[in-house]
């Protein structure tokens, strides 16, 4: 899973990327501090590896991972070209989800590019830009595809969605906010458009705002009216105290976290959001060469799942033999799961769950 990182110059992108990932990516007062992407690779916490890990003391400990990419500060006139928009642009259509930082905090002595602070304005900035972006992409598939068309009618359906996503833009509106069939769905398959990506709001909140939801925060709370709006995710999150978190081994950061009233860190609750917002989860396997996190959709069946692994296991799978997580680590082992009737042996049409301990058979 990919994510970019987003938002205008200065508001604290590169110093949550730091916190995030410990890259020490550049994060000074000035714009267009970062100008090619910064990317920083960071592991998925699941306590339920460390209990298997205790289970079966593998030679491998392998968590999920995650992607992110820190991109450069946005200005107005980006899809034209201005600042450094083009690269912004071409960037963040290769992430899978958007994390849009957005300041929500008052400091004299930050620069901001706009001169004040304003969140709605600087989240309109940003989604004009890549609705702008959206128009020109939208337009040229429809001129190719009406020419296509004329040979093959059944593109007629493919071009009257993209009028569907064009109507919306040109209202000032995201195409994530336009309802489709799933065969609707399927025409923008190969239709990179930034504003149909999944987003996590993340607002930059105060130190003193770090420890509970700043519902007294006016900046904030219209926010959060507005990714409601259209089913995208938001989280408040203090990028100056993630930083410190970043700095302290795993004792002190329990301790600040605890000091601070706060009951987990900026990363883990993004990465939960992302999880949500993406309809992902994990399912496990486990042995003594190695204990493992993988990530799959939602809905995936088990021969998709077993394919994570190895292509060879989706071509040739038989079954997948299945323990939930929950019933391994109460019952202490496979062979007790086994005598319990809790350890079962799954066919093509199953549908994996979270935290499925798992054993692929297969045969090439």
């Amino acid at each position: 899973m990919k994510l970019g990182i987003v938002g205008l110059p200065n508001v604290g992108k590169s110093t949550l990327f730091n916190a995030l990932t410990n890259a020490g990516a550049e994060a000074a007062n000035y714009p267009f501090c970062t100008i090619e992407p910064n990317v920083g690779v960071v592991t998925v916490p699941d306590k339920r590896l460390d209990v298997l890990a205790e289970m079966y003391h593998p030679e491998k400990y392998t968590p999920a991972v995650i992607e992110f990419v820190d991109i450069a500060g946005l200005v107005k006139g980006a899809s034209n070209g201005e600042g450094l928009g083009n690269k912004f642009l071409s960037h963040i259509r290769e992430v899978d989800a958007i994390v849009h930082v957005i300041r929500c905090f008052q400091d004299d002595n930050i620069i901001h590019v706009d001169g004040c602070i304003d969140p709605m304005r600087d989240l309109e900035t940003i989604n004009l830009e890549l609705i702008f972006s959206d128009i020109e992409m939208v337009e040229r598939r429809i001129d190719r595809t009406v020419k296509a068309a004329r040979a093959d009618k059944k593109l007629e359906a493919e071009i009257d969605v993209y009028k569907k996503i064009l109507a919306a833009l040109q209202d000032g509106k995201c195409a994530r906010t336009v309802e489709l069939t799933p065969d609707e769905e399927a025409c923008l398959y190969d239709t990179p458009l930034l504003t149909r990506k999944p987003v996590i709001y993340v607002a930059n909140v105060s130190e003193d705002e770090a420890g509970a939801e700043p519902l007294d925060n006016p900046a904030y709370c219209k926010l959060k009216a507005y990714a409601a709006e259209e089913n995208s995710g938001i989280l408040p999150i203090c990028a100056g105290i993630e930083a410190e978190i970043a700095e302290l081994d795993a004792e002190e950061k329990a301790v600040f976290l605890q000091d601070l009233g706060i009951e987990e860190s900026g990363l883990d609750r993004l990465i939960r959001a992302s999880y949500a917002l993406l309809g992902l989860i994990s399912f496990l396997t486990a042995g003594p060469q190695e204990v493992r996190a993988w990530t799959i959709k939602k809905g995936t069946k088990a021969p998709g799942a077993a394919g994570k692994i190895h292509s060879d296991f989706e071509r040739g799978f038989i079954r997948a033999e299945i323990v939930a997580f929950e019933d391994l680590q109460r019952l202490g082992s496979i062979t007790a799961a086994k005598d319990a009737g809790l350890y079962r042996s799954e066919g093509k049409e199953y549908v994996m769950q979270d935290g499925d301990v798992t054993l692929f058979r297969f045969n090439v």
